[in-house]
């Protein structure tokens, strides 16, 4: 059975901005979008401060790269077992007081992250506290994704979709030049994590001030079995289960080394994992990141997402074959701002054509599917990398992803799928390649 689609708002006006639809200009001019983004933004610096902060001091206080494993597996593993159910949980309730409630919950226990942390306890307890942050995210995740993209024409959720990729890498940034810097000025890794704790008031005020649009879906299946309406979706359009099925591949064996920084840092570059130059080389792979993700809404917005997958995924199997060859402690600067531009450019055309191939009431059921191959799937490789770190070395199971990602640029290379593969335009679904006019 499938669902069927019930909108509970009204289909939004025809853009009257005078931009170019899809561009990354186009979507700030919608005042509800440019508020949650801005409140967005401000949060996420504070999440990306204790992010980059976090795995750098299990590695330093442990030297375990297994461990950093589990701290990263603990935080994202959720997205793995609660995306499903957290999406027809977001289609039973106000999807807006979901995320109040979520974001609230995580405020509360990042402060007890810092209490943990400022008085030394047993890392388990770290743990134990991280996966509580994690679960909060894996409940929010459905709920926004579901009703972020509401916010703006469809005919601009490509430019909103990559400023909102665009948003996450350039805090990653800001997140570790800032505990770089408020680290240098003499605050502890405790106090790091308090001022995460407060960067979450940002969305929640966000959150009030704005109706955040609330599509759900009147599915005519019941109770468990509602919880697999997303996979019937994925199944019956080809280009969604090959966009996931090639993600989940990507995340568990070519984005080992996202979670695992510090230990690629410290083993294969000599880069202490507590040190200044550790956050400013995470800082520069963000940088690269935030530039990928907003080329896809900017300059790179002429070529059509199917053919910047391919070349992106290309690009990063060279990328990542470099880096996990390198020796010195000045290369993994450029090489790494080249990975992280390859990775999230392609990230987010893959995301884009996602969204694209989704009807509106069909995000709450597919969506938690995203987040559990490309978050939820994180997890599982950095445990199982943690421990061939400390068996085999970074460099080959590195070298094993590159390899990987160059196989998925032909995989997934969509142009040589039929038209039914897609969602017809007809239901706002893209326009295929041969289609799309040729700009100067």
């Amino acid at each position: 059975m499938t669902p069927r689609q019930t909108p509970m708002t009204a289909p939004m006006e025809p853009p009257a901005h005078g931009l170019r639809p899809g561009t990354a200009r186009a979507a700030m001019s919608y005042p509800k979008f440019r508020l949650v983004f801005i409140g967005l933004a401000l949060s996420q610096i504070g999440t990306w401060m204790q992010n980059v902060t976090l795995p750098a001091y299990i590695q330093d206080r442990t030297g375990r790269p297994a461990l950093v494993g589990v701290a990263i597996a603990v935080q994202l593993g959720p997205l793995l077992l609660f995306s499903i159910p957290a999406g027809a949980l977001a289609d039973k309730v106000s999807k807006q007081r979901l995320m109040l409630a979520m974001q609230s919950a995580s405020a509360v226990l990042t402060l007890g992250t810092a209490y943990l942390v400022a008085t030394e306890a047993n890392v388990w307890w770290i743990f134990a506290v991280q996966a509580g942050i994690g679960t909060a995210n894996a409940l929010n995740a459905p709920a926004f994704q579901a009703s972020m993209p509401l916010l703006v024409h469809r005919s601009d959720l490509p430019g909103a979709i990559s400023l909102n990729s665009a948003m996450i890498n350039g805090t990653r940034v800001m997140g570790p030049v800032g505990a770089a810097v408020l680290g240098a000025a003499g605050l502890s890794i405790a106090g790091i994590f308090v001022i995460n704790s407060i960067s979450y008031v940002a969305f929640i005020v966000a959150l009030v001030l704005v109706s955040m649009p609330d599509v759900k879906a009147d599915t005519l299946v019941r109770g468990w079995r509602q919880l697999g309406v997303g996979l019937q979706i994925a199944r019956g359009r080809l280009v969604l289960s090959r966009l996931l099925v090639g993600m989940f591949s990507f995340s568990a064996i070519s984005l080992i080394y996202v979670g695992l920084f510090p230990s690629v840092a410290e083993l294969n570059f000599g880069i202490a994992a507590d040190s200044s130059a550790y956050r400013w080389l995470y800082a520069t792979w963000g940088l690269g990141a935030f530039f990928g993700a907003i080329s896809v809404g900017t300059f790179l917005s002429r070529f059509h997402r199917r053919v910047l997958i391919v070349r992106g995924l290309t690009g990063y199997a060279v990328a990542l074959a470099v880096f996990s060859q390198l020796r010195d402690d000045v290369s993994p600067f450029a090489v790494g701002f080249v990975l992280g531009f390859c990775y999230f450019m392609t990230a987010t055309a893959i995301t884009t054509s996602l969204q694209l191939n989704l009807r509106d009431g069909e995000r709450a059921s597919v969506m938690p599917l995203w987040f559990m191959v490309f978050g939820g799937t994180v997890p599982i490789g950095n445990l199982i990398g943690g421990v061939l770190f400390e068996i085999v070395g970074p460099r080959t199971v590195l070298g094993v992803g590159a390899a990987w990602a160059l196989f998925l640029a032909w995989w997934l290379d969509l142009r040589r799928q039929p038209p039914s593969a897609f969602l017809s335009e007809a239901d706002g679904g893209e326009t295929p390649p041969d289609l799309v006019p040729r700009r100067a």
